[in-house]
């Protein structure tokens, strides 16, 4: 089975470039499902209903959310009605939504998508190590293909649930910083890693909001209003293949598409 996961979709520049982008990267790469980080799709903040279904047309089998599952208020509305949506696991009880699902693959059989989030600079969660041991000793019963999206700042804490789920699930990938990382590689029990697939969003930014407000921010340490800048867009994602009937990864690949990197077809 081939994974193609595709990093944090920053605003309407990562909303314009993911739809320019997903058709011909399907086309090239043929992944059998396709998955979605989309906590910053609307105006950088949160996912509303009309961007999930335009995601869904576009071709992603699954949306994947983070720390900002709940700035738009709109969520509240369907996030409980859709199970190709999946917020963080580890979220307190009684949170709505759910914190993994399955999606068919082309070729036959299910991908479970799990989402975490870190609690290191992130605001409290219940503990995502404890919660993901469940949640995978449950999806296994079904499909040995499992995915986890790891929302969380600190490289430390992603590295340390790879290891956690060395050999356990197929693959897991940090998002939320917003910046690819190089650290591609198969852990010694199959398992993909990669601390950070980055981001579909403007490039020239900083982590996809403008430069402007985010160094006063950082000069005078006032509180600064986040506007998305309107600049060219980047995206950045990543391919995984899995082995048949163990879900094995055997191979990851990143990809970056953006000025300096352009899209071979």
């Amino acid at each position: 089975m081939r994974l193609l996961f595709i990093g944090d979709v920053v605003g309407s520049p990562g909303r314009d470039m993911l739809k320019e982008m997903l058709p011909r990267l399907k086309k090239k790469y043929n992944p059998h499902v396709t998955v979605v980080n989309g906590e910053n799709a609307a105006s950088g903040r949160g996912i509303t209903q009309k961007i999930a279904n335009e995601f869904f047309e576009w071709g992603a089998g699954a949306i994947t959310l983070g720390n900002h599952s709940f700035d738009n208020k709109e969520v509240f509305d369907f996030i409980d009605n859709e199970p190709r949506i999946v917020r963080p696991a580890n979220f307190p009880e009684g949170t709505p939504g759910r914190g993994h699902t399955f999606i068919k693959a082309t070729i036959g059989g299910e991908l479970a998508v799990i989402n975490l989030q870190g609690r290191t600079f992130l605001p409290p969660s219940d503990c995502p190590f404890r919660m993901v041991e469940k949640i995978v000793e449950q999806v296994k019963k079904r499909t040995p293909y499992i995915f986890v999206d790891m929302h969380a700042e600190a490289t430390s804490e992603k590295q340390a649930m790879g290891w956690f789920l060395n050999g356990k699930v197929s693959a897991v990938v940090g998002t939320h910083t917003h910046v690819q990382t190089a650290d591609e590689r198969i852990l010694p029990g199959g398992t993909a890693y990669l601390s950070d697939v980055g981001m579909v969003g403007p490039r020239d930014s900083i982590l996809g909001m403008e430069r402007e407000a985010v160094l006063k921010k950082f000069l005078t340490g006032l509180p600064v209003r986040f506007e998305v800048a309107m600049l060219k867009p980047q995206l950045n994602g990543v391919i995984i293949d899995m082995e048949k009937n163990t879900g094995r990864a055997n191979s990851i690949q990143r990809i970056i598409i953006d000025e300096d990197h352009p899209f071979m077809e």
